[in-house]
């Protein structure tokens, strides 16, 4: 597929209530947008915390996922080699997909899992990650009705509009769901930023995050750009069965996308 085709349809955004963190889901459940705690204390206890000059990040142990024992193993070893990465105390570096420099970038971070995990022939940047699901994978867009109940660990998550770029494929964010926390039972994602935040702290690494949908307002110094939640899908391969030989994405031009409300917004800073 070439590097020229655009997004496939309009994303219309799903909306989400707020939920506090009350008792764990069921794994089949559509994951709530977070709410977030107001201590840095609440985020330690949560998790093990790392810091060095321009550094926080947050890390759980594999155990601590409520759905990793249902998942294959494939998913398992990606969850696994994901989770290892935040235990190294990495920065966000833009255009690194090596951690021996430090830090990775938010697609660095997933080639560089992925192939860990033993899939090959990754695509290095986000747009291209997200037209390889597009065309093996199953890609869920929000414009889909009930879109995010098919949400499961390990699964891609896409983001357009998180900063300003010019290509055929606007898409800017990827991360890694990882399902919900045992301790928490909140929606929780893994990847590299600088912001997005977990129990109410702001991270800036490789580290765990909470799972949750932009505001669907304006960049704060940019209001002709808009973050949006584009839709997930599974790894190529990665689940008995999933792996399938879709139609390339159609051309066409990205039109603008109705947004969820939420309180809180995501950060919009990577």
């Amino acid at each position: 597929m070439k590097r020229t085709v655009t997004l496939a349809a309009a994303v219309t955004m799903a909306a989400f209530t707020l939920k506090g963190a009350k008792a764990a889901r069921n794994p089949g459940d559509v994951p709530a947008a977070s709410s977030e705690a107001t201590s840095a204390d609440n985020a330690e206890a949560a998790g093990r915390a790392g810091e060095k000059t321009g550094t926080r990040v947050t890390s759980l142990k594999p155990e601590e996922l409520k759905e990793l024992a249902d998942q294959p193993s494939k998913v398992q070893a990606v969850l696994r080699e994901a989770l290892a990465l935040t235990e190294r105390n990495l920065a966000y570096t833009y255009g690194s997909d090596d951690p021996a420099k430090g830090g990775m970038d938010c697609s660095g971070f997933v080639s560089f899992v992925l192939q860990q995990a033993g899939f090959a022939e990754v695509p290095r940047d986000s747009s291209e990650q997200y037209l390889w699901v597009r065309k093996h994978g199953d890609f869920h867009s929000m414009q889909d009705p009930g879109a995010l109940a098919a949400l499961r660990p390990g699964d891609l998550l896409f983001w357009s509009g998180t900063y300003t770029i010019k290509r055929d494929v606007p898409i800017t964010h990827v991360m890694i769901y990882l399902g919900t926390g045992k301790q928490s039972g909140k929606p929780l994602m893994v990847g590299a930023s600088e912001g997005r935040s977990y129990a109410g702290v702001r991270q800036f690494g490789v580290s765990v995050f909470d799972f949750k949908l932009p505001s669907g307002q304006p960049a704060t110094g940019d209001p002709g750009r808009t973050p949006k939640f584009e839709g997930y899908a599974t790894i190529p391969g990665a689940r008995p069965g999933d792996l399938v030989d879709n139609k390339p994405a159609p051309h066409g031009a990205v039109r603008p996308s109705s947004t969820p409300h939420q309180q809180e917004p995501l950060s919009d800073g990577d």
